[in-house]
């Protein structure tokens, strides 16, 4: 294929001579030399530019992006291939996608796509952010942080709730976690949103109901207990905590009956 020069890369991704110059200078590209000199440019040349380019306006690490560029060049077809050619950066990887296959190369959070076809004149090139994480993957998130990142858990949880206020683990993880941080208040405030939002989940009855008991709020506490059978009437968990609970409030049948059940839904009775 004709290499191209200079004033092409210019015309075709619209890119000063003076950033021409700073990204070879940089190594991210390393075009071929014509007649007295002058850059040639290859079509990998031109993708390698404009991906380059893009990635020093998202911030990405000039060593994050060398290591892409060699991957790419490596990687990438000599001529736009009839299939389409697009690449894109997902978490902290490339991703380029050649008709139906997929490969990967290390870089940053930024997404390119290119159309066309250099041959003809024309290069063209969408860029947007990355498509913003769902509620569950938000959730999933906080999860994977909860041991090592508590304060990060709670932020990825709350922006779950906020992305899909229905999304029910999210609400009984946070208010838990809240609930063992000592903010007590704070984890009510959830779980009671999370009763509107969701519905009387016995999980999250049964999570309110520990709450109360520890806010000492006892006959609240016992209530919400007795609200959670109702939705599954063979819950154990809240059976045995509802017998300690009557017995240290003074309802002793009622402690005995629970205890019984617990028992027999557990397997010792």
């Amino acid at each position: 294929m004709t290499p191209y020069g200079v004033r092409d890369v210019e015309r075709l991704l619209r890119l000063s001579r003076s950033t021409i110059r700073s990204l070879v200078d940089a190594g991210f590209v390393t075009p071929g030399r014509g007649a007295r000199g002058a850059w040639q440019f290859s079509f990998q040349d031109l993708i390698l530019l404009r991906t380059a380019q893009a990635l020093v306006n998202a911030n990405v690490p000039a060593r994050r992006i060398t290591r892409a560029m060699r991957e790419l060049r490596r990687r990438l077809p000599s001529s736009m291939p009839l299939s389409g050619l697009a690449i894109g950066a997902v978490a902290d990887r490339v991703v380029v996608r050649e008709g139906g296959s997929r490969w990967q190369a290390d870089s940053g959070q930024y997404l390119l796509e290119f159309e066309g076809d250099p041959a003809s004149g024309a290069l063209s090139v969408i860029e947007r952010e990355p498509a913003a994480p769902t509620a569950q993957a938000r959730f999933e998130q906080g999860a994977a942080l909860e041991a090592a990142d508590p304060d990060g858990a709670l932020r990825a949880y709350e922006q779950a709730i906020a992305a899909d206020p229905t999304l029910l683990d999210a609400h009984i993880n946070c208010g838990r976690l809240l609930h063992d941080r000592g903010e007590l208040a704070r984890a009510e405030r959830v779980y009671r949103a999370a009763i509107k939002a969701c519905g009387d989940d016995p999980v999250l009855l049964f999570n309110l109901a520990v709450l109360l008991e520890d806010m000492r709020r006892g006959p609240e506490a016992i209530d919400t207990y007795a609200d959670a059978l109702k939705r599954d009437p063979d819950f154990a968990d809240c059976h045995y905590n509802l017998a300690l609970l009557c017995e240290k409030l003074g309802r002793p049948k009622d402690a005995i009956r629970h205890m019984a059940r617990y028992r027999v839904l557990s397997g010792r009775g």
